[in-house]
């Protein structure tokens, strides 16, 4: 399956199955490797500090 990491939507919150990263421990959109995280649900989220975007791991 190929992935599209061009239109990465800032709004949208990604699965990680959906959307592996491309690069481990670095956004997607920006390459930043700084992210806020937070725990609820069931569910890991991070966030990252440069650009926003949000995946769920």
């Amino acid at each position: 399956m190929e992935y599209n990491y061009n239109n990465i939507e800032l709004e949208k919150i990604y699965t990680y199955s959906e959307l592996p990263d491309k690069q481990a421990g670095r956004c997607d959109n920006c390459g930043n490797s700084h992210f806020k995280s937070k725990v609820g649900n069931g569910e890991f989220l991070r966030e990252c500090s440069n650009c926003g975007m949000k995946k769920s791991i």
